[in-house]
């Protein structure tokens, strides 16, 4: 299947010819679905936190981050293109296709956060935008005649107005950080980003740095990553021969955001906090966003030192008495239901068990009421070893003409807006390899094309669903106020955006 140069194009990338024939073989075989037990609901898989719990938590999770005590980090996927934000205005821009989201967009232009921005492009070129032609605005918006945001991404667009000047998604996370990834007046966050934007990203922070620092009366310590190469995985045919170019190279695509779990794996922080970079408000209702965030990290830290603690009993006193305690954690609390012959096995066996499924990395994963968004779901779902534990699920990986499945999966309460805080050492404070939790038969296949001709694609295992399989997982109801994603650009005209 391979030549002499496809060897040396795959070692070039950094892969192997083992992992790129394992790639293949997916394509061939598919992925197996995954199987659902039941959706998890309130009071059986998701926390739904008190008042007073929340207080708590906080406390101490405020406490351990102002004295220094833990390092904390905001971890920021943010390499995806705003292309599909403005696929309407592109309608109409090249193929003169006007919709109602079209007609809103000019009839509301002063509404957006990037109207002065696109008023002085304009003007620089003898334009008025109060009496310039629809196609001429759109374009002076669109490509790099003016603003050029049909190129850029989201991260890069102006979202939000305050009184004195207009954010980026990247300048309220900044924001968000200084409120809640903040240890000791430090406040680090990591960017991932694609390597034909990254320049953009890091000049944006230079300027806007220094402003951000004096308000909040931080040190930021920012830093940025892309997508490794090695990563992406091949293309192929609809007969699942290797896709190959004009110039006879095979072609690897990037492989999703699972691929970001290198990314993630190389950061050195006690506390991690995930977020997308669309999922973001102004200042007036970021509130909730923070409190919730902290409660996430004050649980994080709670469930990890109970954690810690049952491994250092393990390891002094593996009797009868822990291992029902033990057990009784696990199904009550971690939400891990041990294989079905759990009960006959002996107490070393036990104890084994317990002691690889205590010593793995830990997440709490923020869930809003389902709106009938896209995305994962919270699920109870079978694992290879036996047992059963919390899933966060896309429907890709359902199988939707079963049924029981489908019923299950459709019937979901909530869904996860991509909201999770990690834990990603053990306790001997070493970071985990985070390669070693994850699923690979989680994957994708998707149908795309290339120059007119129909092909196969292949994404990794999801960075919060399947490259987070095995890892020990708290599901904890958030207000749908925390999610407020930007998928188009007249979701900032929504109320929440304003």
């Amino acid at each position: 299947m391979f030549i002499e140069k496809d060897i040396i194009q795959i070692q070039e990338r950094g892969s192997d010819i083992a992992t790129v024939e394992e790639q293949v073989n997916y394509f061939v075989n598919g992925f197996p679905f995954l199987q659902l037990s039941k959706a998890a609901t309130v009071g059986d898989g998701i926390i739904r936190l008190t008042d007073e719990q929340i207080a708590t938590v906080i406390s101490e999770f405020d406490k351990s981050a102002s004295e220094g005590e833990i390092a904390l980090l905001k971890f920021v996927p943010a390499s995806g293109a705003a292309t599909r934000m403005f696929k309407s205005l592109f309608g109409f821009l090249q193929d003169n296709k006007k919709d109602k989201s079209v007609e809103e967009f000019f009839a509301k232009l002063k509404d957006f956060a990037f109207y002065e921005d696109l008023k002085t492009s304009l003007a620089a070129d003898g334009n008025n935008i109060e009496t310039a032609d629809e196609k001429t605005i759109a374009s002076y918006f669109l490509t790099n005649k003016g603003l050029g945001y049909g190129e850029l991404p989201k991260g890069l667009l102006k979202f939000h107005n305050y009184a004195d000047r207009s954010r980026t998604p990247l300048e309220e996370h900044l924001v968000e950080g200084a409120k809640y990834a903040n240890a000791g007046s430090n406040v680090q966050i990591h960017f991932t980003v694609s390597p034909e934007h990254r320049d953009k990203f890091e000049k944006l922070v230079v300027e806007v740095l220094p402003s951000y620092q004096t308000e909040f009366g931080v040190r930021y310590i920012v830093s940025f990553s892309e997508q490794k190469s090695a990563t992406d995985t091949i293309a192929v045919n609809l007969d699942n021969t290797p896709f190959r170019e004009k110039d006879d190279s095979i072609l690897f695509r990037p492989a999703g955001h699972g691929a970001l779990l290198d990314n993630l794996g190389q950061l050195d922080a006690d506390i991690i906090f995930i977020k997308n970079i669309d999922n973001v408000v102004p200042d007036r209702i970021k509130q909730d966003t923070i409190t919730y965030k902290k409660a996430l990290a004050g649980i994080v830290l709670s469930y990890q030192k109970r954690i810690f603690a049952y491994l250092e009993n393990l390891k002094n006193q593996a009797n009868a008495s822990l291992l029902s305690e033990l057990d009784t954690f696990f199904r009550t609390e971690l939400c891990v239901v041990p294989p079905a012959d759990f009960d006959s096995w002996s107490d070393d066996q036990k104890a084994v068990y317990f002691q690889k499924k205590l010593d793995r990395p830990l997440r709490a994963c923020g869930m809003v009421k389902n709106q009938g968004e896209p995305g994962g779901g919270p699920f109870w779902a079978e694992n290879a070893d036996g047992s059963s534990s919390l899933q966060i699920v896309e429907s890709a990986q359902v199988d939707v003409d079963d049924e029981a499945q489908n019923s299950i999966f459709k019937n979901s309460t909530h869904f996860n807006p991509v909201d999770l805080v990690c834990a990603v050492k053990n306790s001997k404070g070493e970071l985990y390899d985070l390669k070693k939790f994850r699923d690979p038969l989680t994957g994708f296949i998707t149908g795309k094309s290339k120059d007119g001709k129909e092909l196969k694609a292949q994404e990794l295992p999801g960075l919060w669903n399947g490259a987070m399989a095995d890892w020990n997982t708290l599901f904890v109801e958030v207000p749908l106020i925390t999610f407020n994603p930007v998928k188009t650009v007249n979701d900032l005209l929504r109320e929440q955006h304003q």
